[in-house]
Formats: C-alpha cells, sequence, structure tokens
C-alpha cells in the first residue's frame, strides 16, 4: 500500500490535544532512492551605490543579438551566462543616495522622515532556507561604516562584515576544543541575556500605551529571531569546519585600495559557495565613501563620490571610465571562478544567482529610475538584452521573485512585485 500510495510530507499524527510531525518517511517520496540529492541554489547580491555611465553600460539594442556596449565588452567571455535588463526600477524608491538602503528591499521613499525599510531578499531567502548552512546569511560591505544591504523583517539593518580575512577565519578556521566549547558558552550566556532582558521588558507592556506596545512586540519578535539564530549557531560549532586550499586573504589598509577590497570579497564569497557554508549574500559597494581609487598605471585625482558628479566633464568622465571598467574586470573574475567549479555536472554560476546593479540609474542627476542591473548564472535561460521603457519602467521587483522561485521558494510576491519577470525563464529545473 505504501509502494503505490505516496503519504504527504506534511502527515500529522493527531491526538486529544497534539500534533506530532511525521519524519521524512520512504513513503512520502517513494522514488527519492533513485534520485540524487538535490544541489542547492545560492544568490549573491552586489550593489554598487555610485552606479555606472549609463551609456557605456546599456547596449543600444535588446534581445540576444544585441552589440555589447563598452563595459558589457569586457564580459564577453560570459556573454552566454547573463542577461542585462535596462528600463527597469523600484516603484516609488526615490531620494538620491538614500536609496541604496533599500536595494534589496524595494521599500518606498527612503528618504523620508517616517520611512521604515522592509525585509530584504537575502534575509527573506534566510528565513526560508538558512538553517541548512553554517551561516544563514552573510552581510558583506567595502568601505561603509555600518551601511548594507541587509534588513531583518522588522526593518532592522544588519550591520555588515568588513573584513575579509576575519570572515575567512569564521568560515574555515576551525578552533581548538577549549575554543569551541568557549564559544558555545558565549552563544549560552546570549540566550540567557536575551531570556533576562524579556522578562524585565515584558512586565512594562501593562502600564504603556497602545503604540509602545506595539514597539515591546516588535521587540519581542525581534529577540526572538536572534535567540532562534544563537541557537542554530550553537548547533553548528562541534562540526568542522570545511578545509579549502587558498591562503587567508590580507585586508588592504587603506580604502583607496577599493579594487583590492572588492576582489577579495568576490574571492570570499566563492569559497562560501563552494563549500556551501552560506546560501545568501550582500554586498555593498559604498563608492560613496570611496577617496580617490588607487588603480595600478592610471592616476585617479579625485574622490568616488566628486567624480561621479561630473557635470560631463570629460577629465572626470575618463576616470569614471577606468573605475567602471574594473568594476567589470572583476566582475569578469567572479564569472570566471564561479564557472572553473563544477558541482554535480554543472558549473557552480550555474546554480548561483549573481545580481550586480546600482540604486542610482544616474549618479550624477541622483536618478533612481532605469538601475543598471545584470544578472549572471542561475540556471535562467538569458536572454540577452531584456529592455523595457525607459519612462515608464518595469518593476524590478518582479526579478527578485524569479529569483526566489529559482532558489526554491515558493511565493509570488515581494515587496512591490505585479508577478515573475517578463521574459526571463529558467532553462533547467
Amino acid at each position: 500500500m505504501l509502494k503505490t500510495n505516496a503519504i504527504s510530507r506534511r502527515a500529522m499524527l493527531r491526538g486529544v490535544g497534539v500534533a506530532l510531525a511525521l519524519p521524512l518517511l520512504d513513503a512520502m517520496t517513494p522514488a527519492a532512492r533513485a534520485q540524487p540529492a538535490a544541489v542547492p541554489r545560492r544568490m549573491f547580491a552586489i550593489c554598487n551605490n555610485l552606479g555606472l555611465l549609463p551609456d557605456e553600460f546599456f547596449p543600444a539594442k535588446a534581445g540576444p543579438g544585441y552589440t555589447p556596449s563598452n563595459y558589457l565588452k569586457i564580459l564577453q567571455d560570459f556573454r552566454q551566462d547573463f542577461t542585462v535588463f535596462s528600463g527597469v526600477s523600484h516603484p516609488n524608491v526615490d531620494g538620491g543616495h538614500p536609496s541604496d538602503i533599500s536595494f534589496l528591499t524595494a521599500a518606498p521613499h527612503p528618504a523620508s522622515s517616517s520611512f521604515r525599510n522592509t525585509i530584504s531578499l537575502d534575509q527573506y531567502i534566510a528565513e526560508h532556507i538558512g538553517n541548512q548552512t553554517r551561516f544563514p546569511s552573510l552581510t558583506l560591505a567595502v568601505n561603509t561604516g555600518g551601511r548594507s544591504l541587509s534588513w531583518t523583517g522588522n526593518g532592522v539593518a544588519i550591520p555588515p562584515e568588513q573584513s575579509a580575512a576575519g570572515i575567512f577565519r569564521q568560515m574555515f578556521i576551525q578552533g581548538n576544543p577549549k575554543e569551541v566549547e568557549a564559544r558555545i558558552a558565549e552563544l549560552e550566556t546570549g540566550r540567557s541575556i536575551l531570556d533576562a532582558v524579556a522578562d524585565q521588558v515584558r512586565g512594562l507592556e501593562r502600564g504603556v500605551g497602545v503604540r509602545d506596545r506595539a514597539r515591546l512586540d516588535q521587540y519581542f519578535t525581534s529577540v526572538r529571531e536572534l535567540e532562534n539564530r544563537l541557537q542554530e549557531s550553537k548547533g553548528w560549532e562541534r562540526k568542522p569546519k570545511p578545509v579549502v586550499k587558498e591562503p587567508e586573504p590580507q585586508d588592504p589598509a587603506s580604502p583607496a585600495q577599493y579594487m583590492a577590497k572588492v576582489a577579495n570579497m568576490y574571492s570570499l564569497v566563492r569559497l562560501a559557495f563552494e563549500t556551501d557554508s552560506t546560501r545568501a549574500v550582500t554586498l555593498m559597494l559604498d563608492s560613496v565613501s570611496t577617496p580617490a581609487v588607487e588603480i595600478k598605471g592610471v592616476t585617479i585625482s579625485d574622490g568616488y563620490h566628486n567624480l561621479s558628479h561630473h557635470g560631463k566633464s570629460e577629465s572626470k568622465l575618463a576616470q569614471l571610465r577606468v573605475i567602471d571598467s574594473w568594476h567589470m574586470r572583476l566582475l569578469a573574475d567572479l564569472f570566471k571562478g564561479l564557472k572553473g567549479v563544477q558541482e554535480n555536472g554543472e558549473t557552480l554560476l550555474d546554480r548561483s544567482i549573481v545580481f550586480y546593479g546600482s540604486n542610482l540609474g544616474d549618479a550624477n542627476a541622483h536618478s533612481t529610475t532605469n538601475m543598471p542591473v545584470l544578472l549572471a548564472g542561475g540556471g535562467f535561460r538569458h536572454v540577452g538584452h531584456l529592455s523595457f521603457d525607459r519612462n515608464q519602467n518595469y518593476p524590478l521587483p518582479n526579478l527578485f521573485v524569479s529569483m526566489l522561485q529559482r532558489m526554491g521558494i515558493e511565493t509570488g510576491r515581494f515587496a512591490s512585485s505585479t508577478g515573475t519577470m517578463s521574459g526571463l525563464e529558467a532553462a533547467k529545473a
């Protein structure tokens, strides 16, 4: 009977007042024993918050036969591995530079005094599949203080990690038994502190108004989320960390060594995906806070931000073209690294969604429309250049829905989406 009628994976044993979920049984997946284990998919989202020169990035023609722009020529070896989008933006996300905090949330009006952010794409992914890896997500940044792309379900910013060396040690350097037990004790202490704080604050609820009770409820939700993450972290502490052949990266000392920092982060993410240490990574490239970029053989005479306000000065535009071209070269190196790793008959690039873009379509004008966006890998059927109306932009959150579905997360909406991304389809299961 079990061989012919599969039991639902949601089946439960029900008694008086209790319901006990069943473990995964062979009868729930009768054909599973003859199939290999599912290979995971991953997502890496990158935001350069000063964008790219539009005329150098966007192709003139749409479709698979587009003539590559000057910047896309640098990625020509991977032409079949990515799709470039034009005429897309987040509806009602405005405000110029502050819009970078809405890059992965699409929360409207980020410059407003009443703005409150919403959950970011990576944290949505982490909530659904983050418990399957040692790190539910990684929030990274270059040259930024506490600014990141990652936001919790309650709209709280997640501080980024800016040391590639530090993240490398967390992922791959195994402590001795004493250090491991000390780390577990720290996690237990963290839980006890949270419990104590929660008990004290809970007593305030009876004596406060409705708005304060709502704030307390938000706080307790955050506490519970953190408790769960601490508990999950404790479970991974005694599991051996993966071993990699590559040495620990060296963190450049100067923010002017911007490109070296970006290269380090890209290499780190490749290792994180290769070892399945996490499946959701964000990287904020804070170009606004970057001084004159050091590039070998080239003189960059002004800070990155000042160059972005070029006012069509040919001197500034020439320097920006050099910087933007280096971004494309590093992106090409990332694609090459991911494509050079095999995973169950596919490349790591096939299994990894790389989402690259900017919150600004034109930094010189502080425009948040016509965002430069490129999507690589992920098992999509890439179609060259998907062009939409540059006056009435297509909603970029639709791409987020397609990405989530490709990650195996069943949802039809994210933020201000209206569906999945028109013109973009999956290439294979």
